[in-house]
């Protein structure tokens, strides 16, 4: 069995939705990030947050509240059950949201009790080890799996059977590692814990995606070993060896975005969508994507719902086919 994973119908280019009159302005405007600081959601937050008052795209700064637990569900669970009508509220979303959600994984949630905004780009992932580890290539460390699995421990900042575990199965699937479940994996609230333990020594890897890896990178923490892409990115990144160039055909690419509580106003939503279409079309933030690793995924409104749909679609049924879920 092989298992491939890319960014299901890639609306590349979808136009934006306009909006003719401007009659909602954010008075407190705040993201959530669901997990701890140092992950890809608050990377999301406080990047969105920090360029929609650069480029005068909001008039107030963006408070940016970490809420962890449950791989996001916690956070979800807050926005459904208690701010469902926040029109100044946004919350960062990932193909980890659309993992649990299509995992059932959220007790009593669904996709549909809230209101998708709009992609702000993808997020390719990665397999890293510490620095100092004597483990150079993802076909080692996938060896050393195949011949102990309990001598590798793997970290990633989303729950069992979430999105981060999801990649590890993939790769170690595509290596002929027929049982994925011998695949010891760790979950913490969100990637910067997992690094730590990684640095830490209590584990041997770490699977996450390339924005939350590249501070680690950049202060010489870690190593990456692969990148789940389809190809070497450019620019800082190309020194980064593929899967696939090491002979493992595994591809992830994490997509990044935002939801809204589910009755927040027409108003509201529409300006959103396009403060968010503004900002992803700017030149400043193509140099965000650039400096970061993120690919383009330009979706917003009933676009980035459907797609949002069928990413859960796709997500359930590849979760069928290696057993987390039946």
């Amino acid at each position: 069995m092989k298992i491939k994973l890319t960014l299901a119908a890639l609306a590349l280019g979808a136009s934006a939705l306009g909006v003719s009159a401007q009659d909602f302005t954010p008075e407190n405007p705040e993201c959530i990030a669901p997990a701890n600081p140092g992950g890809g959601w608050d990377f999301t937050c406080r990047q969105v947050g920090k360029m929609l008052q650069d480029l005068d795209l909001i008039d107030e700064t963006m408070q940016v509240v970490n809420l962890a637990g449950g791989g996001g569900g916690v956070a979800f669970a807050e926005v459904v059950n208690k701010r469902g009508d926040d029109n100044d509220l946004i919350v960062a979303a990932s193909s980890a949201t659309a993992t649990r959600l299509a995992q059932g994984a959220y007790p009593g949630n669904t996709m549909d009790q809230v209101r998708w905004l709009a992609s702000i780009g993808a997020d390719y992932g990665v397999i890293a080890v510490a620095a100092d580890s004597e483990i150079e290539t993802l076909p080692q460390l996938l060896d050393m799996l195949k011949s102990d699995p309990t001598s590798i421990s793997i970290a990633g900042g989303s729950a069992v059977g979430g999105w981060d575990h999801l990649k590890v199965l993939i790769a170690a699937n595509a290596y002929g590692i027929d049982d994925v479940r011998t695949v010891k994996y760790i979950a913490f609230d969100g990637g910067g814990e997992a690094v730590t333990q990684l640095l830490a020594g209590s584990v041997q890897a770490f699977t996450g995606d390339i924005s939350e890896a590249k501070g680690f990178v950049d202060s010489g923490d870690i190593r990456v070993i692969a990148v789940l892409a389809p190809e070497r990115l450019d620019g800082e990144f190309a020194d980064f060896p593929t899967a696939r160039e090491q002979g493992i055909d595994a591809i992830g690419a994490n997509w990044r975005g935002f939801y809204a509580p589910g009755d927040m106003s027409d108003a509201a939503y529409d300006v959103w969508v396009s403060k968010i279409a503004d900002l992803y079309a700017s030149d400043e933030w193509k140099d965000v994507m650039a400096a970061n690793g993120l690919a383009p995924l330009d979706l917003q409104g009933d676009a980035f719902e459907q797609f949002v749909s069928d990413s859960v679609q796709q997500i359930q049924n590849i979760s069928k086919e290696i057993g987390i879920i039946k």
